[in-house]
């Protein structure tokens, strides 16, 4: 059975059993881009609009994740999946045809840690033998829905992140090998009073702190009890106040953080801005990237603090600030 300490869960009994990836063009350009499962070298891949085109990612990463296990959809039990648009229309369109049980959830771009936690704890808790995670995002999407319409020609700040085009989708199921997902925190929604939609690492940034200090507190863990620890996407200016946060406790998390929005894109040559971000960011470098590595061994215990800005565009427009959320998952290799 799990235990709960604050909300902070241990798991005994969950693995990631398969992970895959699908990416866009641009992102397949990265430094990363030669380990993700498939490439869509067409911004709408064959598809009519931009938003079936992100559908079409969620379908082409859970089949490569399920093909991997060896799964067909009568063989599973439950998906928790969601992304950015309005009535998480990526995940209900891009899933409904493989009419396995659907729980849509939605966290932003923390929504691929949320779905992993939800994933364990209903497979360590016996109520299903496995559960797909599934989440994804797309540039032209993302912008049409949260600023302006491509065509408008706007300026981008130098604090905008780029809304990754990609997917993620992994099968969590009974603890047979790794990746083990062993613990897991649940995130408070933090405030910073940040009204600028193309600023949203400063949104993140307090809840990624607030979020991994109470791991470290509930787990008895410092940053050095990780190879590494991965948000996912601060960006350079969220990373950077992450950075100063922690130093008010006299702690240096800089040598072992990673930001899954600075690595994703190669920032020199990409006109990226401030780094990537959308919910197929973290969850294609996780499926594409480090869970490989915690599946070889080469990386024995990773905190996954996954960071969404939870801007509704009509709050900002009524004068209000974006809040922020970030779930922290625990995995290991033993």
């Amino acid at each position: 059975m799990a235990v709960c300490e604050g909300k902070t869960f241990k798991f005994g009994n969950a693995s990631i059993t398969s992970f895959a990836s699908v990416v866009g063009k641009i992102e397949s350009e990265g430094p990363y881009g030669d380990e993700f499962d498939e490439v869509v070298e067409d911004n709408k891949g064959g598809a009519e609009t931009w938003e079936q085109a992100e559908a079409m990612l969620q379908t082409k990463a859970l089949q490569h994740a399920m093909d991997k296990a060896e799964l067909i959809p009568e063989n599973m039990d439950l998906i928790f999946a969601g992304d950015l648009l309005n009535q998480c229309t990526g995940s209900s369109y891009g899933l409904k045809d493989f009419y396995i049980p659907f729980l849509g959830i939605y966290g932003a771009c923390s929504t691929f840690a949320e779905a992993l936690l939800l994933s364990a704890s209903m497979v360590n808790a016996g109520y299903v033998d496995n559960c797909a995670a599934v989440t994804s995002s797309h540039f032209s999407s993302a912008e049409r829905q949260f600023r302006f319409p491509l065509n408008y020609g706007g300026v981008r700040t130098p604090t905008a992140q780029w809304t990754a085009t990609a997917s993620g989708a992994a099968i969590v199921a009974a603890a047979t090998e790794p990746p083990y997902i062993r613990a897991a925190t649940v995130g408070k929604v933090q405030d910073m009073g940040i009204n600028d939609l193309n600023n949203m690492g400063a949104a993140m940034a307090g809840a990624a702190y607030d979020t991994l200090s109470r791991h470290f507190k509930h787990m008895g863990t410092h940053p050095e009890s990780y190879d590494l620890i991965i948000t996912g996407d601060l960006g350079q200016v969220g990373s950077d106040l992450l950075y100063d946060l922690f130093k008010r406790d006299g702690v240096d998390i800089k040598k072992w953080h990673n930001d899954c929005g600075l690595l994703l894109y190669d920032r020199e040559s990409q006109d990226v801005h401030a780094g990537g971000s959308g919910c197929g960011c973290s969850a294609s470098m996780m499926c594409g990237h480090f869970l490989k590595r915690v599946k070889s061994g080469e990386l024995k215990r990773i905190l996954y603090a996954a960071t969404g800005a939870l801007m509704s565009p009509t709050m900002v427009q009524q004068g209000g600030t974006i809040p922020g959320i970030s779930h922290a998952v625990e995995i290991c290799y033993q």
